[in-house]
C-alpha cells in the first residue's frame, strides 16, 4: 500500500499552536485548513457521509475521528465504534428491561439472516466465553440503529468491517441498510508496528476513571519519583475523576508484552486494509502518522510527537525533558511520528476533496 505524505507545513504561518488544547487545535486547523473547514462545515449542515476507519488496533482511529468531530462540530459529524456498540447492546440486554424490549422489536422487524434473530442474540451474549463472533447480519441490524438514532448527523464507523468475508458488504453498505445516498469512502492509517509497540508498552491507565496516558508519549501534569523503586509514575489529572491529583496511573495488565499478545489481530488488521486499499469504486482517504526523518522539514517542529525523559534536579524538583520522537517504521526508515492534529489536517483535506472537489 501506497501512503503518500502530505505537507502540513506552510511558511507565511509564523505562530506555534499548542495541540495539546483544544484552544489551541482550533486556532491551529483556522490557521493551516479554515477555509475547508469553513465549506465542510456548510456542506455538512445539509448533507451527510459514512466514513469506515481502518487499522491496526491502537492506530488512532478514535482519536483522528474524534478531533475531527471536533473541529467540524458535534451538530455535524459524529463517531461510534463496533467494539464499543456491541458492548452496549450486551449490557442494555442484561440489565435494562425497557431498553432489552426496544432493541429485540426493533432486531425483531429489521434482521435478515441465515440464523434466528434468537440464535444471533445468543451468540452476541455469549461472545465473552465463547469462541463465538457476532453475525454479520445482526451486527448490520445494530449498526443501522445506531446510525438512525441520530439521522442528520455524518458518521465514522470504527471498526467495519471487522472481518475480510465483511469488507464486500461495506462496498454495498448503503443499498444494504436500506440508508440515505450519501457519500461513503474509507479512511486507512498507516501506523508502524514500533509505534503501537511503545503506546503498549508506556501505556497507563487511572484505576478510578480508566483515562489512559503515556508515560513516554503522552505524561498528565502531575509527574511524581518513587525514590525506594528509582521510578517516575504519572497521577491522573482528569478533572472528572474522584482520583485527580491523588490517583496513581498503572500499567494495563499484559501491556508490557508490547504488540506480541496481539501479533494474530494485527496481521488481520493489515489484512483488511490491503483488500479495502485494492478496491474499486469507493474513494480512500490515507493517512500516515509518521515522516521520514530526511522529509521532517514538511512539518513544523511542533507537530511531531515528543519523547519525555524525567529526572530528579539537586533542588528535588522533577524537570521534563522533551526531544522529538525517533522511530523506525515497518520498512526499516528511520522516521518521526506525527500528533494527531498534523494527520487529521490530511484527512480534513482529502474529505474535503472527495465530498466538495
Amino acid at each position: 500500500m501506497d501512503f503518500p505524505l502530505y505537507s502540513t507545513k506552510d511558511i507565511k504561518i509564523k505562530e506555534k499552536f499548542n495541540l495539546n488544547t483544544p484552544l489551541g487545535r482550533k486556532k491551529y486547523f483556522a490557521a493551516k485548513a479554515g477555509k475547508e473547514v469553513a465549506e465542510l462545515k456548510e456542506y455538512l449542515d445539509n448533507n451527510t457521509f459514512i466514513g469506515f476507519m481502518l487499522a491496526k488496533k491502537m492506530a488512532g482511529k478514535g482519536t483522528y475521528s474524534k478531533i475531527f468531530e471536533e473541529i467540524i462540530g458535534t451538530s455535524r459529524v459524529y463517531q461510534f465504534s463496533i467494539g464499543d456498540l456491541i458492548r452496549k447492546v450486551h449490557q442494555t440486554l442484561e440489565s435494562d428491561q425497557e431498553e432489552k424490549s426496544k432493541i429485540l422489536e426493533y432486531i425483531n422487524r429489521k434482521y435478515r439472516g441465515y440464523i434466528s434473530d434468537k440464535t444471533a442474540i445468543e451468540a452476541l451474549l455469549n461472545r465473552s466465553t465463547e469462541k463465538v463472533s457476532v453475525p454479520t447480519e445482526l451486527l448490520l441490524a445494530l449498526v443501522k440503529r445506531e446510525i438512525e438514532s441520530k439521522p442528520r448527523k455524518a458518521v465514522f464507523i470504527d471498526g467495519f468491517p471487522r472481518t475480510l468475508d465483511q469488507v464486500s458488504y461495506s462496498l454495498y453498505f448503503r443499498e444494504i441498510m436500506n440508508l440515505r445516498d450519501d457519500p461513503d469512502f474509507f479512511v486507512l492509517i498507516d501506523i508502524p508496528e514500533s509505534v503501537i509497540d511503545a503506546r503498549l508498552k508506556s501505556r497507563v491507565i487511572c484505576p478510578v476513571c480508566n483515562t489512559s496516558r503515556n508515560t513516554r508519549l503522552l505524561p498528565t501534569q502531575f509527574i511524581k519519583y518513587d525514590k525506594a523503586q528509582g521510578d517516575f509514575y504519572l497521577i491522573c489529572d482528569n478533572p472528572e475523576c474522584n482520583g485527580y491529583g491523588k490517583e496513581k496511573m498503572i500499567p494495563k495488565e499484559g501491556d508490557d508484552l508490547g504488540i506480541k499478545a496481539i501479533k494474530p489481530r494485527l496481521e488481520m488488521d493489515g489484512e483488511l486494509m490491503e483488500q479495502a486499499y485494492q478496491l474499486h469504486g469507493i474513494p480512500k482517504v490515507l493517512l500516515r502518522n509518521h515522516v521520514p526523518i530526511e522529509e521532517s522539514n514538511k512539518f513544523d517542529s511542533y507537530e511531531l510527537t515528543p519523547e519525555y525523559s524525567y529526572e530528579v534536579t539537586k533542588s528535588g524538583k522533577i524537570k521534563i525533558n522533551e526531544t522529538p520522537w525517533t522511530i523506525i517504521d515497518d520498512d526499516g526508515i528511520e522516521s518521526h511520528s506525527l500528533l494527531a492534529a498534523p494527520v487529521v489536517l490530511s484527512m480534513i483535506r482529502q474529505i474535503h476533496k472527495i465530498l466538495l472537489g
